[in-house]
């Protein structure tokens, strides 16, 4: 696999194909097809307001899930940012400084509108950026195939995110890696598929106890954060934002003005939020590390670097801490720390059913 640690990253989101991938998987099949014109009539709908929000797509998650390839240079997302499926996520990307790019359709429905739009910008700025060394697509129409292939001979190695059941074979056989959306931290399974563990056990496709705690939101991971957080030695300003997978949800007609107010309004939360975002932030490193290596320790000056990658305020010293040994230290009841001379390796700490 190519080099990770020094890997610069350009991320392309055809975002309505991950949306509508999405909302089909959680409800069903042909589920946006069957809504589609309830949803532009009237988004405000208490029904269809809950359906949206049941298949609310955790941006955060890929956005984490890529930058633990390197550093992310570029990150762009092609939709119709006015229509109201798009429309509640634009202060989520915009915080996390993703480009938006608006397509005008054409017609009622611009068939590869985005395939075409995405695919000119990537090969573009594969010519541009010599130093390019990843190239992330979040997408699962075949389509992108081609577009997989000439960036791998072109050089870059391709990573494929899609949600299960919504991607072509194709597309994932043309990247050099490809990962479910499915299967990201932070992302919850639909419902009927968290209803039977006990058959999935059986079968031997439970989730691993060391990967229980990021199976779910961070923001539903509390019951574990808050365990370390009452250990925690300082408060401070660590993560920006309470959880990676919260989707900030406002009237389209003031996110903009949320998206300029959101540095005013880390003010307002408490240490103790702080403490548990944090937690939420190394939760989500540790997996992400252990998935790239099968024997579960990792170097944690890796760590550190990839928590740094998925939020650039992070610092152990903002929160009273000396050192990210200390730091891990006071988080035992979730990461295991293993000191050998100079070496210092820390994995996450198996969880007890």
């Amino acid at each position: 696999m190519a080099n990770t640690q020094n890997g610069r990253v350009a991320v392309y989101l055809d975002f309505d194909n991950i949306v509508l991938s999405w909302y089909d998987r959680v409800h069903g099949r042909n589920s946006y097809a069957r809504d589609r014109q309830r949803i532009a009539e009237d988004p405000s709908d208490t029904e269809i307001a809950a359906r949206l929000r049941a298949a609310v797509v955790d941006v955060g998650a890929v956005i984490d899930y890529a930058s633990s390839f390197g550093t992310l240079v570029l990150t762009r997302a092609y939709a119709d940012w006015s229509s109201p499926i798009n429309a509640d996520y634009r202060a989520q990307l915009v915080a996390r400084a993703v480009d938006l790019v608006q397509l005008f359709p054409a017609a009622a429905y611009a068939k590869n509108g985005a395939d075409i739009r995405l695919a000119v910008d990537a090969v573009e700025d594969m010519f541009r950026l010599d130093d390019l060394t990843h190239v992330v697509i979040v997408a699962g129409d075949s389509d992108y195939v081609p577009l997989a292939q000439r960036c791998k001979r072109l050089g870059r190695y391709v990573v494929g995110i899609g949600v299960a059941g919504s991607t072509a074979k194709a597309l994932t056989a043309a990247c050099d890696e490809f990962a479910s959306y499915d299967a990201l931290p932070g992302v919850e399974l639909p419902r009927r598929e968290q209803e039977q563990p006990a058959k999935r056990q059986r079968r031997g496709k439970a989730v691993t106890a060391s990967r229980e705690p990021v199976g779910i939101e961070v923001t539903e991971a509390e019951t574990v954060a808050e365990q370390s957080a009452e250990t925690a030695g300082g408060g401070g300003r660590g993560s920006r934002r309470r959880g990676r997978g919260a989707v900030i949800e406002a009237d389209p007609a003031v996110q903009d003005d949320i998206a300029d107010d959101l540095s005013d309004d880390l003010t307002d939360e408490s240490d103790d939020d702080l403490d548990i975002a944090v937690t939420g932030l190394l939760i989500r490193a540790l997996w992400l590390g252990q998935e790239k290596d099968d024997s579960g320790w990792l170097h944690s000056s890796a760590v550190k670097q990839q928590m740094r990658r998925m939020d650039p305020s992070f610092n152990e010293k903002a929160l009273g801490f000396r050192s990210f040994s200390d730091f891990l230290k006071s988080r035992s009841d979730i990461a295991e720390l293993e000191e050998t001379g100079h070496e210092r390796l820390v994995r996450l700490r198996e969880q007890q059913p």
